[in-house]
């Protein structure tokens, strides 16, 4: 059903904006080259391709993943746990297309951390590391930690006109605050994934800078000309390392028809939702599949699931069914088109929700416990792994930290987490200082 209303993101008719602000209209493709600073990549296992699906303002896990149906309902809540695919394992009853296809997925529900600010919490999981000298609601800045697709970027940058990350709908801001870890932080606006600000549900979902109006061949005589002026050694019209990136994205076209949803079957579309949160997953599944390895896409506007008040109907009636229909989709639609072992889906959000329900219906931040639910890309379908106590407060099992999951992230993706980069400064750091989760493969 159409919910402009209620899950569509902030419109924006430039539509196509770099998280680094910088535009990227036309040939204007800053971030796409130019000189790369090159890490070590893993070689242990072929690279996979990356869906994060980030519920921002941060999930609760005793309402999702992680339920405590034996406590008392101010711990416990008002939802009843549901069987899955996976026998023993139960999650939430508004859920219940998820239940399908936990077979697919492995489910940490130990991850935890001190960080109860959101802007923080974000950097943290968005980059696997702690923003640098982290204050109170500090906005994203260039002296921070790059996401994930900014760190590929400079570790295996690609010319063939398609982008390391793709960010999609909603770009994470709210009046002065920015949100930290949606750019390339200290490695610069080159690296930025690219952000697409449009809702994929609108009839007239369209991201026109990746349109050429007179077509590719038009597109390519231009560059001919060009090149031919440069050889005549014209002033002010040689070919940029931009431009020239900006040519092979026109001319090949392959990016821009992953945004045509009008191009899948109308079953498809209705399997995945005819909204925000499932149509963006649907165009994140054409994006893989046009080469694009790593796309984010933010389920909600920014802090949609930070629910303090009415947290029940909020998840029954909003929030949960169209998550539920839209990722659950895109795990079977992976599967069946045998997608799924070359990427790996990743949910999270920044935190947990607090143990205990407050006065005004709601749960409040509460770092200390969290999940996160990796499909594909090699897991073994139907682990668990991590548990909490009984009021879902802390993990009673070995925690992992957000550098620990951003740590699996980029082994899944190809990039070793020891990997020196240089920081705003040109020192030598780090990449990550966390370890991949192993126990979602074995």
């Amino acid at each position: 059903m159409p919910d402009t209303d209620l899950f569509s993101a902030p419109l924006s008719r430039r539509g196509f904006v770099q998280a680094g602000f910088s535009s990227v209209l036309g040939l204007g493709l800053t971030s796409v080259l130019s000189e790369r600073a090159r890490a070590e990549t893993s070689k242990s296992k072929k690279p996979k391709s990356l869906i994060i699906v980030f519920l921002t303002g941060a999930a609760s896990h005793l309402e999702t993943f992680d339920m405590k149906p034996d406590a008392p309902s101010e711990i416990g809540g008002q939802f009843k746990p549901i069987a899955t695919s996976v026998p023993g394992l139960q999650i939430c009853e508004h859920l219940p297309q998820m239940a399908k296809v936990m077979h697919h997925c492995a489910l940490v529900r130990s991850l935890a951390h001190r960080e109860d600010n959101h802007l923080l919490a974000t950097h943290q999981v968005l980059t696997g590391m702690k923003i640098p000298g982290g204050k109170f609601d500090q906005i994203a800045s260039r002296n921070d930690w790059p996401c994930y697709a900014g760190a590929l970027d400079l570790v295996r940058p690609r010319t063939d006109g398609v982008p390391n990350g793709v960010t999609l709908p909603t770009f994470l801001m709210e009046g002065p605050l920015v949100w930290p870890g949606q750019h390339a932080g200290f490695l610069t606006a080159k690296h930025d994934p690219w952000h697409i600000k449009q809702d994929p549900n609108l009839p007239d979902f369209k991201v026109e800078s990746m349109k050429v109006a007179d077509g590719p061949e038009r597109m390519r005589d231009r560059r001919a000309l060009l090149e031919r002026m440069n050889e005549l050694g014209k002033d002010g019209v040689k070919i940029s390392d931009q431009q020239e990136q900006a040519f092979n994205v026109l001319a090949a076209g392959k990016v821009g028809e992953a945004f045509e949803l009008e191009r899948e079957p109308v079953e498809v579309r209705d399997r995945y939702g005819r909204h925000s949160f499932g149509q963006s997953l649907l165009v994140a599944r054409r994006l893989i599949e046009a080469g694009v390895p790593i796309v984010q896409a933010n389920m909600g506007r920014v802090q949609n699931w930070d629910n303090h008040g009415n947290i029940f109907p909020t998840l029954k009636d909003r929030l949960l069914p169209p998550t539920d229909r839209g990722v659950s989709a895109l795990i079977e639609d992976l599967h069946v088109r045998g997608l799924l072992d070359d990427t790996m889906v990743v949910m999270f959000g920044e935190f947990g929700r607090t143990p205990k329900v407050n006065a005004g219906g709601g749960r409040d931040h509460w770092g200390r416990a969290f999940f996160a639910l990796f499909a594909g890309g090699g897991v073994r379908g139907g682990n668990v792994i991590g548990k909490t106590d009984r009021q879902g407060s802390d993990p009673i099992s070995q925690p992992y930290s957000p550098m620990d999951l951003g740590a699996t992230i980029y082994s899944a993706i190809g990039v070793d987490p020891d990997s020196e980069v240089k920081d705003q400064l040109g020192r030598p750091v780090k990449l990550n200082s966390g370890s991949a989760i192993e126990g979602i493969y074995s």
